[in-house]
């Protein structure tokens, strides 16, 4: 099936995929996992544009890719719906083997799960603004960069709740706003606004917005509703714009901070940022909270999804006893007769005399006959 999206108007490849999911809406990570498949897929085969290339070379890459390089298959999967989304949605090719192609089996992974008491020892062990996005990753369940994306706006006091926008799918869902961060959030707010009003002394350019609104509110991306709750210390460039403007704090610092607070508890597992949110749902499922509750927290489209939580709980809660804990332990050994005990130490002792004896090197015995 091919796209039905507006002519484009680049010339040079990379640059049509770079439109076409922009057009999308596509997140700018995808857009640049995409641009770099493409830009492999092309190199591999000597350069041939794809127009010319067909189910032959895009089985050849694959395969490539999973006996030389030997990717794992989740990378697999994404270098196929970058060639898919290459040839549907740029070139708008539609072809019967597009329809044919084997996605390779989603290795499924129990996630790591930290206890209530080390997430307890990560999270104390942060501080500053960066300790706040910790803290709101377990406590609600956000991903990281939703937890990083936040607006001003987004933050409900009244309702005890926290709007997470255009989450993974590009859907909107609600989570709770934790009760004992209230007081913190409502501090960094203030951080927020100072840097805000920094901000509009300089006439520096608002903030990223959906490109649809800011086409029709063009001052909208300077209002303090949409500023970031954890805005960047620094300016940078917009990959996408170009233009010099203030983004969020970035999920590297993040990731950093946890795997230096993860190291500093003693915890030698491995730990990242997402770890807090699969702590969040196991512990809620623990508790008693029903799956499609802690689904809709977590905003996952199928409850299959969720259920992953369920196979950590079934181990963990000891359910299921191992078969090892049912043999009855052998019998002891007995202590041996007084007697025996007696001329077994003599032995032992003869035996050490004896062993001295043989082991003493020539110049020390020389030595001790003189």
């Amino acid at each position: 099936m091919t796209s039905r999206a507006p002519p484009l108007h680049s010339t040079r490849l990379l640059d049509q995929v770079r439109e076409r999911a922009r057009y999308l809406h596509y997140s700018l990570a995808t857009e640049k996992a995409y641009l770099y498949w493409v830009r492999f897929y092309v190199r591999w085969h000597g350069l041939r544009h794809p127009r010319d290339m067909g189910a032959a070379e895009v089985q050849a890459f694959l395969t490539m890719l999973a006996t030389q390089r030997r990717v794992s298959s989740s990378t697999h999967n994404q270098a196929l719906s970058a060639l898919l989304f290459l040839y549907r949605e740029v070139l708008t090719v539609d072809l019967p083997w597009l329809q044919d192609l084997q996605r390779p089996a989603r290795t499924r992974r129990i996630p790591t799960v930290l206890t209530r008491d080390e997430v307890a020892a990560v999270l104390a062990r942060m501080e500053g603004p960066i300790a706040l996005v910790a803290h709101l990753l377990y406590g609600t369940g956000m991903r990281l960069m939703e937890g990083l994306r936040l607006r001003v706006k987004d933050v409900d006091f009244d309702r005890n709740v926290i709007v997470v926008r255009q989450a993974k799918g590009n859907k909107d869902r609600v989570v709770m706003l934790p009760r004992s961060l209230a007081d913190r959030l409502r501090a960094q707010l203030t951080e927020a606004r100072a840097v805000w009003e920094r901000d509009r002394q300089a006439e520096q350019p608002g903030v990223e917005v959906p490109h649809a609104l800011e086409r029709k509110y063009p001052k909208v991306s300077q209002t303090w509703g949409w500023f970031w709750l954890f805005p960047s210390p620094t300016l940078a460039i917009d990959p996408r714009s170009g233009v010099e403007r203030r983004h969020h704090l970035y999920e590297e610092r993040l990731q950093r901070a946890v795997k230096k607070a993860v190291a500093s508890a003693g915890i030698h597992r491995h730990v990242s940022a997402h770890t807090l949110r699969h702590s969040f749902a196991t512990h809620l499922l623990q508790s008693g909270t029903d799956i499609r509750t802690v689904q809709e927290l977590l905003g996952h489209s199928d409850v299959s999804t969720t259920m992953i939580y369920t196979h950590v709980l079934k181990v963990a809660a000891g359910g299921t006893s191992s078969p090892l804990d049912s043999i009855p332990p052998p019998p002891m050994a007995r202590e041996p007769e007084a007697p025996y005990r007696i001329a077994a130490t003599a032995l032992d002792q003869a035996s050490t005399r004896s062993h001295r004896q043989i082991t003493t090197p020539p110049q020390f015995a020389l030595a001790s006959a003189t």
